[in-house]
């Protein structure tokens, strides 16, 4: 229901934790009649990576990944979430910038609209300070969303009482470029194989003697060292460069580099060996982020190697890229299966802390904390989303206890979700393969949702 109808002393929940998982449960929670307090630590204490105080700050790219909900697993769960009102995606879609198939934000747009909405609900309280304890029962329910860079006395406090130390893995961030200092006359406009309006991107093209001298550059710089991190793997989707670099050397020609679906308008014939790919990073056009381009090289290093890109021969940074270090629960472990900590069930965890990569599904986490939690206080059940949605997909991941001892975080994908049925891949005698085989992902999914929607424990809100 509509907070407009909500009774005149509501059930209130706290949710510790300001980014997009906490954000979305606030949302959901005060739209279905709660009355909300939402915990941020900054500006109090702040992290290795914010820049801002800001609700629902993007910290590494801007880039929500594919808006394509028949080809794509997040593309579909974008598509789930927008169906269930969701606060991050109304946001991103109100706040998009070019990115070809993708859904691409103005970061600083967006993170003000995220915290604009909130601060207008009237059932959202938002209130600034570090917790470094976990709640009480006689606190009441409570949403920890803190993120990967859960404060280190929270952290600290949960591996205490849940007697699992919690896990670790390096992320990096991406520099961005002022794109009135790229060199246009090497550079040049245009999405890969043309999608979205064809011209999303700067395409910076290399020749295979500047991509190996490049990459020469790359493997001698010097690096950020860690040491009191040794032993932290890093996140498979979010390489820095020079350890892609390290793995092989056409592993970036094969990678974020690929020059493939584009073509130098100014040499058609021949084929750059490497291309590197910016992104608009603002809704003014003024700021382009360096695809795949994550690193953990020393500032100076940055600088001088990315300007050795032909078109970045000149470019000014308004931001180098860098590293941290995110947290993770073990929950298959630590958490049931609506993602209540099991030693202490009147907390839910939401966001990347649970063990989702992303944006999108950390958003799509806390938003299912929101329902949850949201049901509990109406004294229903909460009842979880089909495990052939991508909601339920990814809820899976988290709370499937068969995997504990190898979970590792992961982005919503087409592996997570239950087998298609053989009658909806066969056509006769063929099999229905590619494109054609992951919309049907959607194709089941779809009716899934609208039954569990229609559940009064989901309470949809008007």
């Amino acid at each position: 229901m509509d907070s407009t109808n909500a009774p005149p002393n509501p059930p209130r929940i706290r949710i510790i934790g300001g980014g997009l998982a906490g954000s979305e449960a606030a949302w959901q929670c005060a739209r279905r009649g709660l009355a909300v307090t939402l915990v941020e630590m900054r500006p109090e204490r702040s992290t290795e990576a914010h820049v801002t105080d800001g609700l629902a700050e993007l910290v590494c790219s801007n880039s929500f990944r594919s808006d394509d909900p028949d080809g794509n697993a997040v593309g579909l769960l974008h598509a789930e979430m927008r169906r269930l009102d969701s606060l991050v995606m109304a946001a991103a879609d109100r706040n998009r910038v070019p990115a070809g198939g993708a859904l691409a934000v103005d970061r600083e747009a967006f993170s003000r609209d995220v915290q604009a909405a909130l601060e207008a609900h009237p059932g959202v309280t938002i209130t600034r300070g570090e917790v470094t304890a976990l709640p009480e029962a006689d606190d009441g329910p409570t949403i920890i969303a803190t993120g990967p860079l859960t404060s280190p006395a929270l952290a600290e406090a949960v591996r205490a009482d849940s007697g699992e130390a919690h896990l670790a893995f390096f992320d990096a961030i991406a520099p961005i470029v002022h794109k009135d200092s790229i060199n246009f006359d090497v550079a040049w406009f245009q999405s890969r194989y043309d999608k979205g309006d064809g011209a999303d991107y700067i395409n910076c093209p290399m020749t295979r003697e500047q991509y190996d001298a490049f990459l020469d550059a790359l493997l001698a710089a010097e690096k950020v060292a860690f040491k009191e991190w040794e032993g932290t793997p890093y996140f498979e989707g979010c390489l820095p460069i020079e350890v892609m670099a390290e793995r092989g050397r056409e592993t970036l020609s094969y990678g974020p580099m690929k020059p493939v679906g584009l073509t130098n308008p100014r040499d058609p014939e021949h084929k750059p060996h490497a291309i590197v790919q910016l992104r608009q990073d603002n809704a003014l056009g003024t700021l382009y982020n360096m695809v795949g381009f994550q690193t953990k090289l020393k500032h100076g290093e940055q600088a001088r190697i990315f300007r050795m890109i032909p078109g970045l021969e000149t470019a000014e940074f308004a931001r180098l890229g860098g590293i941290h270090r995110n947290t993770f629960l073990n929950s298959p472990r630590l958490l049931d299966t609506t993602l209540r900590l099991k030693t202490r069930p009147w907390i839910r965890f939401a966001g990347q802390v649970t063990g989702c990569e992303g944006y999108v599904e950390s958003a799509a986490v806390g938003l299912m904390a929101g329902l949850f939690a949201s049901a509990e206080a109406r004294g229903a059940e909460a009842v979880a989303p089909p495990a052939v949605t991508a909601l339920g997909a990814l809820l899976g991941h988290i709370t499937n206890p068969a995997h504990a001892e190898t979970f590792q975080p992961m982005n919503v994908n087409f592996g997570l979700f239950p087998e298609l049925p053989a009658e909806m891949t066969r056509i006769g005698k063929r099999k229905v393969r590619g494109r054609d085989r992951k919309a049907l992902y959607g194709q089941r999914a779809r009716p899934a949702l609208e039954a569990w929607i229609q559940d009064p424990a989901v309470g949809e809100a008007a």
